[in-house]
């Protein structure tokens, strides 16, 4: 029999601080999938989004230190976050092929003793779990979906810069809907599934931020869709927990359930939603659980 591999989990900050009941329903499903994973001392990736834009250097060093732990053991990355994933992939793909740097990061490493090699890969648990023969996730179907229309929203560190994360078509995304088809949901389709959720326009304007979710809201109801499915921890939060921001801005009521997409898989796996934590869940998803039988 092939020795299963196994991965390093990067769970990134928020999960693990903020909504950690996504990182048990990974857990669980990743058990279920025999997708073996192990912890490291790991620190923040860092954000793709801040600190790499006021000190890049330092940037390139916190992220490789975390590449090194992986590396120490021989063991791709797999991450449960996109801006986690899109960091570590990144810098990655940058040290490797750029000496200059790859010198001045290691080193700032020697201080700790340590140095970049550039001898794994760093993977988003979307491909991993799309990688799993489709036969074995659906054998391990037990509470069929057919029948819920959902919304997936890949988001945008997911996809881009596509010419280096190569994770999917980044204009035409297709391994979370397959995943999800594989459940017996149904994705629809929407004019606003590109549309990022406005979690990153929301740190310095709120309004824009508030307009870019409600625009993806209602094409999405629109569309039919009962719930979002995700992939990201800030898309999750964004749209999980804005929504009573959104029906006292625009005066409409808005409750649609937002799961990730590891929730959704244990739901299909007939995991119960309080053994994975879903009543801490901003949307309220019980009509949803109760419509379908999940409950």
């Amino acid at each position: 029999m092939a020795k299963v591999k196994e991965y390093k989990m990067f769970e990134g900050c928020v999960i693990g601080n903020r909504i950690p009941f996504i990182e048990a329903s990974a857990r669980k499903v990743f058990d279920i999938l025999d997708i073996q994973t192990s912890e490291g001392p790991f620190s923040c990736c860092p954000d793709p989004t801040g600190l790499k834009q006021v000190d890049h250097e330092s940037w390139l060093a916190m992220a490789a230190r975390n590449l090194i732990i992986a590396e120490d053991e021989g063991k791709d990355i797999i991450s449960l976050c996109n801006g986690c994933f899109q960091t570590l992939k990144v810098v990655n793909q940058e040290l490797k092929n750029d000496e200059h740097e790859k010198e001045k990061v290691n080193d700032i490493l020697k201080s700790i003793d340590k140095q970049f090699n550039g001898t794994i890969n760093v993977k988003h648990f979307v491909e991993v779990v799309h990688a799993v023969n489709p036969e074995k996730i659906k054998e391990n179907v037990v509470k069929d979906l057919t029948g819920l229309k959902v919304a997936c929203h890949t988001g945008c560190h997911y996809n881009r810069p596509s010419e280096i994360l190569q994770t999917d078509d980044p204009m035409k995304p297709v391994k979370l809907r397959e995943v999800v088809k594989l459940t017996g949901a149904m994705p629809v389709d929407y004019e606003e599934e590109m549309l990022c959720c406005g979690a990153g326009t929301g740190n310095a304007e709120e309004e824009p931020s508030m307009q870019i979710l409600k625009n993806k809201f209602d094409s999405a109801i629109k569309a039919g869709a009962e719930a979002f499915i995700v992939n990201c921890p800030a898309c999750f939060q964004q749209m999980d927990t804005n929504q009573r921001n959104l029906t006292k801005m625009f005066d409409e009521e808005y409750n649609v359930p937002i799961l990730y997409l590891t929730e959704l898989l244990a739901l299909a796996f007939g995991i119960s939603p309080d053994e994975i934590g879903m009543r801490y869940h901003r949307a309220r998803p019980t009509e949803l659980l109760e419509k379908h039988n999940l409950t």
